[in-house]
Order: C-alpha cells, then structure tokens, then sequence
C-alpha cells in the first residue's frame, strides 16, 4: 500500500474499462477518453488521493521540518474523517520545474556501494528481474535528440544519468565524433518502468510509453 500498487492496479482497471467501451462504441482511434478521468474521479482512489494531497506541498511550503509535521497533522486529520476542517489545496510546482542548474549546486560525492547496506543499481536491476522482448518497439524516445546534451548536460550536468533508479541512461564517449563528444545512451532494457524520467526531466523532452508486451520487472516475491 505505501507504494501505491493498489491505486495503480485501480487505475489500470478503469483505463481498460473505458478503453473497451470505446473499441465497443466504434469510436475512433486518437480521441481522448473523457470516461476514464470521470470514472476516476467517482472511485475511490480519488478520495485516497484527496486526502495526501498537500503532502508533497507542504515540504515545498514550509520546508523539511515544519513541512513534516504540518503534512503528518494535515494526513491525521483527513485520516480522521475532519479533513472539511482543513479545505483547502496548496498549490506545487511539477517536480521538472524546480531542479536547479549545475553551477547552482553543490557537487555531491556518493560513497562507493559497500554490497551490505548500499547497492549499486546494476546488482539492483538484476534483483527486479527486468525483461523486454529482443527487438520490441522502443518505449523510451527523445523528442529532440539535441537536447541531453545541448541543455541537459550543459546546463543541469546530465540529471539523467542520476534521476533513474535502473541506470537506464548514460553519458558516454561519441565513438563516431573520435570519442571527444559525449553522447546519452539509453538502455531501454533495464528500465524498471518508474516513469521518473518522464516527470523528472527539465526539459520534458523524454516520454515514456507502456512497453510492448507488457515487459518490465517481475517481483515473485510480492
């Protein structure tokens, strides 16, 4: 329940739901399905939604500490059926709006994994038994290839190579530009299907679509 599978599992459900009844109406390919947002909002995971919906705001309000505990008050009391006594909605940035430049920043140097406590995320991606067909179509594009690197790396020091838990992306040697340049590498293969890239990016120029064959991680043990 923390990591919300319930609440995708739901989703999921009522996105099919809506999806059949339009193959079944003949309506045509390309349209918006309107059913699914109006059948998500009369479910319940709406109503789970509504009530953590100042969660995250309130961290970028108040700050860490002050955040916390008014999040956690704000929480108890949806949680407690007095939520109208809190009414209202904080409003937020999307999480791509607010990374800061490179030269803003203050370098971070990660200590080396020590396999007992900390892991690195090749030993972790094999955990999660990640697996896409050979030759599939690929479910990570870029709408500008130029991008990574002309702003992304440029500016904000490449965050895809650090946003994403599996490792999917990296910076590497251009072996066509003599290995001077760099180049972003994407290995769509080891994607665990977070969907962090597609939020995260400041420039919004990754997307993510559902795989070919329902690929990805397989948890047995869940």
């Amino acid at each position: 329940r923390i990591k919300g599978s319930h609440n995708a599992m739901k989703t999921g459900m009522l996105a099919a739901e809506a999806a059949f009844a339009a193959i079944a109406a003949g309506r045509p390919g390309g349209e918006e399905l309107s059913a699914y947002n109006e059948s998500w909002k009369k479910s319940w995971v709406y109503k789970d939604l509504h009530k953590v919906r100042n969660a995250r705001p309130s961290l970028a309000k108040f700050g860490i500490k002050l955040g916390t505990i008014y999040a956690g008050f704000d929480m108890w009391m949806n949680n407690l059926g007095l939520g109208f006594l809190l009414p209202w909605t904080f409003g937020h940035h999307p999480d791509h709006d607010r990374l800061r430049p490179a030269a803003e920043s203050a370098k971070i140097d990660y200590p080396k994994p020590d396999g007992q406590i900390t892991f690195d995320k090749l030993s972790s991606v094999f955990i999660s038994s990640t697996n896409h067909e050979e030759n599939q179509p690929v479910h990570l594009t870029l709408k500008d290839t130029e991008i990574p690197l002309s702003v992304n790396y440029a500016k904000f020091d490449g965050p895809e190579q650090r946003f994403c838990p599996a490792g999917v992306y990296e910076f590497v040697a251009d072996e066509a530009a003599g290995g001077e340049a760099k180049k972003l590498q994407i290995n769509a293969q080891n994607c665990v299907h977070c969907k962090t890239c597609d939020i995260k990016d400041p420039t919004q120029n990754i997307n993510w679509v559902v795989p070919e064959g329902g690929g990805g991680p397989n948890y047995p043990n869940m």
